[in-house]
């Protein structure tokens, strides 16, 4: 979906129509050797394993505080890999890492308020978001 939004935005290339083509249900490989592809034919390098693992930290907070994804989405896509750097990171990352497919009824609903608070207080303050399209917090 990522690679549609920066076609809609204006970047273009062979690999990254590929990439916006693709089931979304493909083969991971596939999709990371096109990811890798596009960011090349587009001149953008390819971040280290921290800064990517927190743009997608970041992307997965944006995506809950914007209604795109649910809480239990959040937490199926999150890789316990990802490294957090500021205190909201950590905090995110933290609620998120305390799901489990055996909470009750009565502290589901806990759980996802806690993690959409930690979402708009993550998203309200990281500068990451605009590296990945996203507009990041106001500063007046």
């Amino acid at each position: 979906m990522l690679a549609a939004h920066a076609l809609v935005d204006g970047c273009d290339s062979p690999a990254l129509r590929e990439l916006a083509g693709l089931p979304r249900r493909s083969d991971e490989t596939e999709i990371r050797e096109l990811y890798v592809q596009a960011l090349h034919e587009l001149g953008i390098p390819l971040p280290d394993e921290e800064t990517a693992g927190r743009w997608c930290l970041v992307n997965l907070a944006f995506g809950l505080a914007k209604g795109e994804l649910g809480p239990k989405d959040v937490a199926d896509r999150l890789s316990m890999t990802v490294a957090a750097r500021t205190p909201e990171e950590t905090q995110f990352l933290s609620v998120a890492a305390d799901y489990s497919k055996w909470m009750g009824p009565d502290e589901l609903p806990g759980w996802e308020n806690d993690l959409r608070t930690s979402a708009h207080s993550l998203t309200a303050s990281t500068d990451l978001g605009s590296a990945i399209g996203v507009p990041g917090p106001r500063r007046d």
